[in-house]
């Protein structure tokens, strides 16, 4: 039987890694990030891979670098035929890419060669795009550059954000590598070069990226604080403090105000002035409170009309 090693850690892996279980492959291992501390109290939590892996009864192995030669001797001395990873977090060194005699695979949650990176998903719904998808592909030295085996096409509507996609992705991966595999394993895939001319980035999220523009259209807004929702949150800077906005919803409301002027403050929502349109903020979080809907603070001194989101 092939002898798999699967490579993960957040939560997005984790129904790839389940169907593998579930299909009754050879799990050699779960490779996956060591814990991290989570939260205000720091508390050391493992990654939703390594919970799941222990849950199925797959040993874990938790490299700090994969790089290091001795962790790097560790993964090899598994000797698998096939390496599977899908949102692993570090790049693979070439000889764990060529030590498998049937390759190494990835899931990558975009249609490459766009939104090559460690933030596909995000980026999608930042741009605004209305379709994204799923690749797989073998893995090459050069970031998320290798040959497409097979893809799947996943539509964005205006409901959607980063959570809600990731999902969405997840569950499109997990269906496309059931039917890929096969072929994987059998040699009878197809294996198509990426038109590098063609390819676009998407980085992790920095934090100056999470910071809102309020000069771009109310569209552009939009987009930004869902594209970032339910991590890492966008915010926005008022009276010199950090705001986390959670919530935004677009208007038909024309004013003549300054971007990121805040025209009015109801019950609703606080309503901003951008670039182009009036938006309403829905759910925001001042620095060190809960997050709170915007109709709390309608009263709130500094949320009245007059004020402004830097």
């Amino acid at each position: 039987m092939t002898r798999i090693l699967f490579m993960g850690t957040p939560a997005f892996s984790v129904p790839i890694l389940r169907m593998l279980k579930e299909e009754g492959y050879d799990i050699v291992a779960a490779v996956t990030q060591p814990d991290r501390p989570v939260g205000r109290k720091k508390v050391l939590t493992p990654p939703p891979v390594k919970k799941e892996a222990e849950r199925l009864g797959i040993p874990v192995l938790q490299p700090e670098r994969v790089r290091n030669p001795d962790e790097l001797q560790q993964v090899l001395a598994l000797a698998p035929d096939l390496i599977i990873t899908a949102a692993f977090g570090q790049i693979l060194p070439k000889e764990l890419l060529e030590a498998p005699e049937l390759g190494a695979i990835n899931v990558h949650a975009s249609l490459l060669p766009e939104y090559r990176g460690g933030a596909p998903i995000h980026q999608a719904v930042i741009d605004g795009k209305e379709e994204t998808g799923v690749t797989i592909m073998y893995m090459a030295e050069a970031l998320d550059a290798g040959d497409i085996i097979s893809q799947v096409t996943v539509p964005i509507s205006d409901e959607d954000d980063t959570g809600s996609l990731f999902e969405k992705l997840s569950d499109a991966g997990r269906e496309l590598l059931k039917e890929t595999l096969p072929a994987i394993i059998n040699g009878t895939n197809e294996r198509i070069p990426q038109d590098a001319s063609l390819a676009t980035f998407a980085r992790n999220i920095t934090r100056e990226q999470e910071r809102i523009d309020w000069t771009k259209p109310a569209r552009s807004v939009f987009n930004h604080v869902r594209g970032l929702h339910p991590w890492p949150v966008a915010y926005t800077v008022l009276d010199g403090q950090n705001v986390k906005v959670w919530q935004v919803a677009e208007t038909d409301r024309q004013e003549t105000g300054k971007p990121g002027d805040i025209i009015e403050a109801t019950d609703e929502a606080i309503f901003v002035q951008t670039g182009a349109g009036v938006i309403a903020v829905k759910e925001l979080q001042l620095a060190g409170k809960k997050r709170l809907p915007a109709k709390d603070y309608a009263n709130h001194p500094k949320f009245k009309a007059g004020g402004h989101f830097e």
